[in-house]
């Protein structure tokens, strides 16, 4: 009886962690991990590599650079069996989402891929009313909707152009955004039960890296070699849209409910057409213009109505 009181203390310290104010502005946490994924999708096209080897060396070089880190925060965390398991699986699972996202790339344009795999919001809402068992606050889903709706506008008005196969790379795009709600639900799981989000970050980064290790053989893909530019572009994936977009995001999900964070992070397809706009040349149509306007109109409703 006395073992259950004191795990029911420490869980409840965990809680408070949790709930206390954050040592950095979480909106400008928000704003960063924004401009970080924005520029994610224009990276990948610029390595210019097969889409499992993207993902495989982005993570690798991510965990690698982490991994000091990692060690130091797993001596400051309370670690326990079920944190480790919890962090592993979402690192199988953000492995998932980028092998499926990051090949969607080279099937479909920028503007439809990034705006598919940024409607985690609402298989985020769904999953969380399976797990508790209770529809989700009307407004919230609402908002959720009403977001997802402007990210479907920009991917309707991205899969007309030229794209090589559209259909299965929105497909593709769709199904990393299954992955990554999972992986969020999970990575706020895994700090719950007494990790610090570096210690988290760092368990999943790795493990999703050894989870995409045999993909280029298992696709016939070769590990190397590639330009010197391609590892260039492959670093500054690591460092810009997952150490500092995905830490963020990891971050953020420790103070705020995951599906106020996803539907934040619904702004990247606006980041993310611009860059291709400038970089590739991908011009909005009038379809992405009124996507980006309903979209911020979703974000907003979420924010407001999602503690009430």
């Amino acid at each position: 009886m006395a073992d259950v009181r004191v795990q029911h203390l420490q869980d409840q310290a965990n809680l408070s962690t949790l709930a206390e104010k954050p040592p950095v502005p979480i909106t400008l946490v928000l704003i960063a991990v924004v401009l970080a994924l924005s520029v994610g999708s224009i990276l990948v096209r610029m390595a210019d590599a097969p889409g499992v080897v993207v993902s495989f060396y982005r993570l690798l070089f991510a965990s690698v650079i982490f991994l000091p880190l990692t060690i130091r925060e797993l001596r400051r965390s309370r670690v326990t069996p079920r944190g480790i398991i919890l962090s592993l699986l979402a690192g199988v699972l953000l492995a998932g989402h980028f092998a499926t996202w990051i090949s969607s790339l080279s099937y479909t344009t920028v503007a439809a891929s990034v705006s598919l795999v940024s409607t985690n919001p609402l298989w985020l809402v769904l999953m969380l009313w399976v797990i508790h068992r209770s529809p989700p606050n009307r407004r919230v889903l609402g908002g959720v909707l009403l977001a997802v709706t402007g990210a479907l506008l920009i991917g309707l008005d991205g899969a007309s152009g030229t794209a090589s196969n559209a259909p299965f790379g929105n497909a593709l795009a769709v199904t990393g955004a299954v992955f990554v709600s999972g992986y969020m639900l999970l990575g706020r799981a895994a700090q719950r039960s007494g990790l610090t989000v570096g210690a988290y970050a760092g368990l999943a980064y790795l493990a999703g890296a050894l989870a995409l290790a045999p993909l280029p053989a298992l696709f016939g893909q070769a590990y190397f070699p590639y330009p010197a530019a391609t590892f260039g572009w492959l670093l500054l994936l690591a460092l810009v849209p997952q150490l500092v977009g995905h830490t963020g995001i990891n971050f953020a999900i420790r103070y705020l409910d995951p599906t106020v964070v996803s539907t934040v992070v619904l702004l990247e397809p606006v980041g993310a057409g611009l860059l291709a706009l400038l970089v590739f040349g991908e011009a909005p149509g009038g379809l992405t213009l009124a996507g980006a306007v309903v979209l911020l109109a979703g974000v907003v409703t979420v924010n407001r109505f999602a503690h009430r």
